[in-house]
């Protein structure tokens, strides 16, 4: 039985109270939200990943495209459950072989991801996974890698979403799913 304190799952208020907020870091400004505390706790780390893999086990998912580093650390481990490939999304020139790349704009900067070609096929149905949504850069940036190969996004799932993206749940059209909102 899942227990309910104030009509929220327990469990999820775990999750939340587990990630710590570290004011201006990266730099002035920015509250990061760091799973590092989280990952410690190993009930609400896989209560956390428990939720990704009851939403997506019956989807017909067939790849799961985790974003570095954080999304590496969830997208694999919802991978394995569902039984589904799991594809990296990397930071440029730490793939070796041809790769897609898109570039992107951040809350505090420019970046790139890319993706080894070959690894995600026209017939595949991904799910792209990422530890937090701030703006939604990252996210599109995914999704248009992902689709450059003419596989379908299903969806991106994020642990945590921040409060200015509140009541935003699709990106291009395409739904995300936040299981925390972020404490401030």
């Amino acid at each position: 039985m899942i227990e309910e304190e104030n009509g929220v799952d327990a469990r999820l208020q775990a999750i939340s109270a587990a990630i710590r907020v570290v004011p201006h870091f990266p730099k002035p400004g920015i509250m990061f939200n760091d799973i590092s505390t989280l990952l410690l706790r190993p009930k609400a780390f896989r209560d956390a990943v428990q939720f990704f893999v009851d939403r997506y086990r019956d989807m017909g998912i067939s790849a799961v495209a985790g974003i570095e580093a954080r999304g590496f650390i969830f997208g694999s481990s919802i991978a394995l459950a569902i039984g589904a490939k799991f594809v990296p999304l990397q930071k440029p020139r730490k793939l070796p072989c041809e790769v897609f790349s898109e570039t992107y704009e951040l809350e505090y900067g420019r970046d790139s991801l890319e993706m080894h070609v070959g690894s995600v096929h026209p017939e595949d149905r991904v799910l792209i996974v990422d530890d937090v949504i701030a703006t939604g850069g990252t996210l599109c940036a995914a999704m248009k890698l992902i689709e450059k190969t003419g596989a379908e996004v299903v969806e991106c799932a994020c642990l945590i979403g921040l409060p200015k993206f509140k009541g935003r749940y699709r990106l291009n059209g395409k739904p995300v799913y936040i299981l925390v909102e972020c404490r401030r």
